[in-house]
């Protein structure tokens, strides 16, 4: 089954909208839509599957989750998407930083996301490793992997590390350091691979022959048991260029040869790993264009 869907805004209503360019139009929340509103935005994109933040990533404060809005979340979840969501952690979280004060947060705010994703029946939280900030690669990698290790997560829920574009001081870029956080944790991780990061990092994407070359070696390193979600995304930039710049799936440096060979990919279709889209809104095209894109290049796909 192909699983394909977006991050979508738990803070607008979108409605169908054939007249608009986007097929979609963003409006002001109602007076009773609570989080489940994701579920909606997802079904408008036509998704069957997602990603969300449970609160505005550029701050701590998480807010409040009430009963009411994971019932309901769950339940319009379970009744209108094949799933899974996945949970993108805060912006502001830094699992290797040296920083006490900085390490702190990040856990606390970690421990947030894995209880609200037990709540409304999430499996999966997303993270990025952040930046080690001085700290040295191994110093980073130990410190992230001991700021996992204090988190007490729920029975149903997995901590995925996001793969990264490699900029400054940044860990994720190579599939070593998401292998060595793996190892070193004692917490059962898996992976989200981004693409465009994946990318951006150096590893070649842009054709069938690539694909091929760049898997081959996730799964030498990581492995392929350990892939539970794909950020889809094309590129902006060129490979190996460490630039984390989303472009519309096919449109970008990997091209539509290589987005084709990836969704193809047998560790992709066998696994049925899901593919969310944080593509751009521009250029008069939207989510509900790159969702369709995704069920175009890919073979097996039955409307």
């Amino acid at each position: 089954m192909l699983k394909v869907g977006a991050h979508v805004s738990t803070g607008q209503h979108w409605v169908e909208d054939g007249d608009s360019a986007y097929a979609f139009t963003r409006k002001s929340k109602k007076a009773d839509d609570g989080i489940e509103v994701t579920v909606n935005n997802q079904r408008v994109i036509g998704g069957n599957c997602g990603q969300i933040f449970t609160h505005s990533p550029q701050v701590w404060d998480h807010g409040t989750l009430e009963d009411d809005e994971a019932a309901a979340f769950r339940g319009q979840t379970s009744e209108h998407l094949a799933g899974p969501w996945v949970i993108h952690s805060s912006y502001l979280v830094n699992l290797c930083t040296p920083k006490d004060d900085l390490r702190a947060k990040s856990i606390d705010s970690m421990q947030q996301e894995v209880d609200a994703a037990d709540r409304l029946g999430i499996e999966y939280v997303n993270v990025h490793l952040g930046a080690h900030t001085g700290a040295g690669v191994e110093g980073g990698i130990e410190n992230a992997a001991s700021a996992l290790d204090e988190l007490d997560v729920p029975d149903g829920v997995t901590v995925l590390i996001e793969s990264d574009a490699g900029s400054g001081t940044k860990l994720g870029g190579q599939f070593e350091h998401l292998a060595s956080v793996l190892e070193q944790s004692e917490q059962d991780l898996d992976v989200c691979l981004d693409t465009a990061h994946t990318f951006a990092a150096g590893y070649d994407l842009s054709s069938a022959e690539a694909v091929a070359e760049t898997m081959a070696e996730f799964d030498d390193v990581v492995g392929f048991e350990h892939l539970e979600c794909v950020h889809l995304n094309d590129s902006k930039h060129a490979c190996g260029t460490n630039k984390d710049e989303h472009a519309h799936v096919g449109e970008g440096e990997i091209g539509e040869a290589g987005m084709r060979a990836f969704v193809n990919h047998d560790a992709i279709v066998d696994g049925e790993v899901p593919l969310v889209l944080e593509t751009p809104t521009e250029d008069g095209k939207s989510f509900t264009w790159n969702v369709e894109r995704v069920r175009e290049l890919r073979d097996d796909y039955d409307a």
